[in-house]
């Protein structure tokens, strides 16, 4: 799998079981980054999280590994560079209720589980949904949305 991005992200939830959701762009996502080497992901998670939301957490679990791609696994691109991104999705607790903001042009807001935004990522929607659902080590591939 050549150009394979691997990034973190984590389920955080507060004490009314609400969903924190982070918007940089057109989707709102789950908070989280790309993971630069030679970090791993469990220890990345919680900085990529207090980085994107200003936020300190305490990462409990793996949800699971989440595989976003535009091609059929093991079926070459049409046209161009596939986008093949591999998401490692932990769940997390804030730790601190009053930390810093988000960085500069990112939106923040909490969500009740079942009453998401309409435009949320494919990582987001499956990860929520099996974190929610009590679930851990999934292993899923999706593929990308129409914008």
């Amino acid at each position: 799998m050549t150009g394979l991005t691997w990034a973190v992200a984590a389920v955080v939830t507060d004490d009314a079981g609400r969903v924190l959701l982070c918007r940089g762009g057109r989707r709102w996502a789950l908070p989280g980054g790309r993971l630069r080497r030679p970090a791993c992901p469990s220890g990345a998670v919680a900085d990529e999280v207090r980085r994107e939301t200003g936020r300190s957490v305490e990462v409990t679990d793996l949800v699971g590994i989440y595989h976003l791609t535009d091609t059929p696994c093991g079926r070459p691109a049409a046209s161009g560079s596939p986008r093949d991104v591999l998401v490692h999705v932990f769940r997390a607790r804030v730790r601190t209720r009053h930390d810093a903001g988000p960085p500069a042009g990112y939106a923040l807001a909490w969500h009740r589980p079942g009453a998401l935004p309409a435009e949320v990522t494919p990582v987001t929607r499956a990860s929520v949904a099996d974190a929610l659902a009590g679930r851990s080590g999934v292993l899923r591939d999706l593929r990308p949305e129409p914008p």
